[in-house]
């Protein structure tokens, strides 16, 4: 490693405090959901103010020959597309190099009830180290992060390969604008070696850590109806099916209603050896840290025994789920009234395992729901979203290296690997085209961070230190055996 990782450190520290920090306060002000959640998106303008807004911010930074722009397509969400060409390396080394590949994106999800006094989704605060409002973890720092590590390496005498950076604005809707990015920008990409992408969790705040799988995600909406429109209860219960009893035997075939387990085999897998390593690690090393910060309601706590925290680690990355995410059909109980509702939806979302077939999963939850129809009802069964998980390829010994080296360098310990439970579709897209390619997903979205939830906040010195370990990965990565 030729950078100094004292004079690294300091220099991205430096770099948020006067520049990345007041950056990400004003991005956090802006509204910009995604494009699931905001269809009129084009016309209120948010998302096209925050990627333009992380434009300009990287034309003002230091870095030898960076070209960055926003690109544009017909009926899809902007990207942030920048490159950096191959820097302190002698001249024949430069396409040898290699070229990195920088993840990130500043869709925002929705801004959800129940911040505290004090804090909104909108509404950027800064307490202790920590900085709260939505989207400032999830994901807006990585744009900034990203280019902040690239100066670095230039700053303090480093190297780094061919850098581009790819940061997109509709992966909280599932990244449906990518592929056609992806595509458009083929050439441009070229064949990353090395992927690096600042979306995802760390486990704790005291280490660098590396995502090594992802869980697969898919979206169903089930609909049962009665009726054409809502009667007395009184007089059509007992003859007139409730709509609500049949959502809930028909959920009775894909969970066990006592424990939450899945019951469809095509959506369990066995855990891989070496997954099952690194969670026995982890388990060993932190207990249950990662799972103890969920704000449980009193009387409520987990379904899985605190006594075994590896099995707790292994239901939140290796194990299938269901979690009902929303109803239509059924009033706030201020103004519901003694009726026999027409219908009721609810939205499925299931987490998988990260190497089951999404599409595979889908069509079995559908038939499951639809076979041997329940008397009184008509069952419509729709699966609107399939997203097949992410593991990773054998982590490189150069890229291991790198990554303990950085980790001990920037938090003084050693780096960590585990799989998450959420899902990031692009690294599964990016799996599938570059199969040859080196992996490193990690982020700052520790215990208690809240992504998607209220009350997300941003821990400002994890975030400094991990911009200081990537720019000395990119510089392990210039240099590493070939």
């Amino acid at each position: 490693m030729s950078l100094d990782p004292v004079a690294t450190v300091a220099r991205t520290l430096a770099t948020w405090d006067l520049h990345i920090q007041p950056a990400i306060v004003e991005y956090i002000r802006v509204p910009a959901l995604s494009v699931a959640f905001d269809p009129d998106w084009a016309e209120h303008g948010h998302l096209d103010a925050v990627v333009e807004s992380a434009a300009a911010w990287g034309r003002e930074r230091e870095i030898a020959g960076l070209a960055i722009e926003v690109i544009r397509l017909r009926g899809h969400t902007p990207v942030l597309w920048f490159e950096v060409p191959p820097f302190g390396l002698p001249v024949g080394d430069t396409d040898e190099a290699g070229t990195v590949l920088l993840y990130g994106h500043l869709d925002k999800q929705p801004p959800m009830d129940g911040w505290r006094d004090g804090l909104g989704p909108w509404q950027p605060v800064l307490d202790g180290d920590r900085l709260y409002g939505r989207g400032g973890a999830d994901d807006g720092y990585a744009a900034y992060s990203s280019l902040a590590a690239i100066e670095a390496v230039q700053a303090e005498g480093g190297s780094h390969g061919r850098c581009i950076g790819l940061i997109e604005c509709s992966e909280e809707s599932g990244s449906p604008d990518l592929p056609a990015y992806v595509t458009h920008l083929a050439e441009r990409i070229g064949t990353p070696s090395l992927v690096v992408c600042l979306d995802s969790f760390c486990g704790d705040y005291d280490r660098l850590w590396d995502t090594t799988s992802l869980r697969g995600l898919i979206g169903v909406n089930l609909r049962v109806e009665v009726l054409t429109e809502g009667v007395h209860s009184g007089s059509a219960s007992g003859v007139v099916a409730d709509s609500f009893r049949i959502a809930r035997r028909l959920l009775d075939r894909i969970e066990d209603p006592d424990t939450g387990r899945i019951l469809l085999p095509e959506l369990w897998v066995d855990v891989p050896s070496e997954r099952l390593a690194e969670i026995d690690a982890v388990a060993d090393d932190l207990g249950t840290a990662l799972t103890d910060p969920f704000p449980y309601a009193d009387g409520a706590g987990p379904i899985v025994a605190p006594s075994d925290p590896a099995a707790q680690l292994r239901a939140i990355t290796w194990e299938p789920t269901l979690t009902v995410v929303g109803a239509d059909g059924l009033p706030s109980t201020r103004t519901a009234g003694n009726v026999l509702r027409s219908s009721t939806t609810l939205a499925l979302s299931f987490r998988l395992p990260p190497t089951v077939d999404a599409h595979v999963a889908g069509d079995a939850v559908r038939r499951a729901l639809e076979a041997d129809p329940l008397p009184g009802a008509r069952v419509t069964v729709e699966v609107e979203s399939a997203e097949s998980g992410w593991d990773s390829p054998p982590t490189a010994p150069w890229l291991a290296q790198a990554m303990e080296a950085a980790s001990n360098a920037t938090f003084g310990n050693p780096a960590r690997g585990l799989g998450a439970g959420g899902s990031i579709p692009f690294m599964g897209t990016l799996g599938d085209r570059f199969p040859d390619a080196q992996f490193l997903l990690t982020g700052v979205l520790g215990p208690g961070s809240n992504a998607h939830g209220p009350n997300e906040f941003l821990h400002l010195p994890t975030a400094q230190r991990l911009t200081a370990a990537v720019a000395m990965v990119l510089d392990a990565h210039a240099t590493r055996p070939r």
